[in-house]
């Protein structure tokens, strides 16, 4: 079986329940590391998958990596490899397959509530879930791409994910853990300083505080998605 492929773009931000979820499911998967330099594959043939995940940079941003993962993602698309973005990733989508991202009215960064849109495809992807607290930490916002189902909505986030049939873009974090609550604290506390102003942040004691009760429902959700974004991989 051909792995997935997860493409880190910072070393804070790693795979997190994703990787732990697809180890569970024994389901071979393989680290590509942006940020440490590693090429961009040019052909989506060789996995199964390709999830790509969060980052602090813009995808309008010019940095010599990011025309090379728009043009995978348009690759596999074209073949119906199914893709899986996590804030950034789902950017990187947007713009791949003909949205556009820009600056969001206002910074997200920690716990806010999302709420799943009244449609038959978001039941698909969300079961009877219809909201809960997802984590979040972006200024920028992508729109839906041409024949793009909106999925999730945030009082402060219009559009926090979307499905384009079996692929899946997110604004919001639903693959954090403990210690990438911690780590972006950390490696973010200026930002946080920096926009507490904003209703839609939290301060780093209050992300913390809450992550123990919030993370199991945000794990259950993830793997909901998670699973039925496996049911679009096919064996190869």
């Amino acid at each position: 079986m051909k792995p997935i492929a997860i493409f880190r773009h910072s070393p804070t931000e790693g795979a997190g329940h994703f990787a732990l979820f697809l180890t569970q499911h024994a389901i071979p998967w393989q680290m590509i590391h942006i940020d440490q330099g590693e090429a961009v594959p040019a052909d989506a043939s060789a996995f199964n998958g390709l999830v790509f995940m969060g980052g602090p940079m813009s995808v309008n941003d010019d940095l010599p990596w990011i025309p090379k993962v728009l043009a995978l993602i348009r690759d596999a698309y074209a073949k119906d490899i199914p893709l899986l973005g996590h804030c950034l990733g789902g950017q990187l989508m947007s713009k791949a397959l003909g949205g556009v991202v820009a600056k969001n009215p206002l910074k997200e960064l920690g716990w806010g509530g999302v709420t799943v849109a009244e449609s038959a495809v978001a039941r698909e992807w969300f079961g009877d879930i219809r909201e809960f607290d997802s984590f979040h930490w972006h200024g920028e916002t992508f729109s839906l791409p041409p024949g793009a189902e909106l999925l999730l909505s945030s009082p402060h986030c219009a559009n926090q994910a979307y499905a384009i049939g079996k692929h899946l873009a997110m604004q919001c974090h639903v693959e954090m853990i403990e210690p990438m609550i911690r780590d972006w604290c950390r490696v973010g506390a200026d930002e946080i300083a920096a926009n507490l102003n904003s209703p839609a942040v939290q301060t780093a004691e209050v992300m913390q505080a809450q992550m123990h009760d919030k993370l199991p429902q945000l794990h259950s959700v993830a793997e909901q998605l998670y699973r039925h974004w496996l049911h679009g991989i096919a064996p190869r």
